[in-house]
């Protein structure tokens, strides 16, 4: 579980095909990261599988190569990471589970001092989960959705965020990891089989 608060920008060091995983090797800073301990990448809940010196190392499998956008990322890129929630830890942000639902391809980012925006295509799987000022978690980070529209949401961006995370240089195209609300998705699914089960009575 985590909080979609950005702990780290970690830089990919490294990337490598095997046995159908791939394996990515960012640098840190953390010096008490523990084996199989889960830390979140671009809002993917992962785990450490080896460790050396300052670099850590995770596995992706084929299935969430296939629904995030880690499959993208080279030697250079950078992810937004957070080490998982603990027992009294402050919750800036909201509940977050590390399991993506999807990708949000970006529509337009304007740069605006006033008001810095970033427009994102509402995959049509997820729309019903998008909640008017509710929480959205984007490449890990947590956000307020600022508008709906028919097929694209915005979410707005304060300085703070733009700096400690990935948000700020992305370019139009690229596909955003989108985890709803985990309430949202609760309450509707729940209301979703209970109409299915009065039409199945019927």
């Amino acid at each position: 579980m985590f909080t979609g608060i950005v702990e780290q920008k970690l830089e990919i060091l490294a990337t490598r095909d095997q046995d159908g995983l791939r394996q990515l090797t960012v640098a840190t800073a953390w010096p008490d990261v523990r084996l199989g301990e889960s830390i979140a990448l671009n809002g993917v809940c992962l785990t450490v599988a080896a460790m050396e010196n300052a670099r850590l190392m995770f596995d992706v499998i084929p299935e969430t190569l296939d629904r995030t956008n880690l499959g993208r990322l080279t030697p250079g890129s950078h992810v937004n990471a957070e080490r998982s929630l603990r027992v009294g830890d402050r919750l800036d942000g909201h509940f977050v589970q590390g399991h993506v639902d999807g990708v949000a391809k970006i529509l337009q980012c304007p740069d605006d001092r006033n008001d810095w925006r970033l427009t994102l295509e509402i995959p049509s799987s997820l729309y019903r989960f998008l909640v008017p000022k509710g929480s959205v978690t984007l490449d890990g980070v947590s956000l307020t959705i600022a508008s709906i529209g028919k097929a694209e949401f915005d979410v707005a961006l304060i300085p703070t965020t733009l700096n400690m995370t990935t948000l700020g240089s992305l370019e139009v195209g690229w596909p955003i990891n989108l985890e709803c609300d985990v309430l949202s998705k609760t309450i509707v699914s729940w209301l979703e089989r209970r109409e299915a089960a009065r039409e199945d009575g019927r």
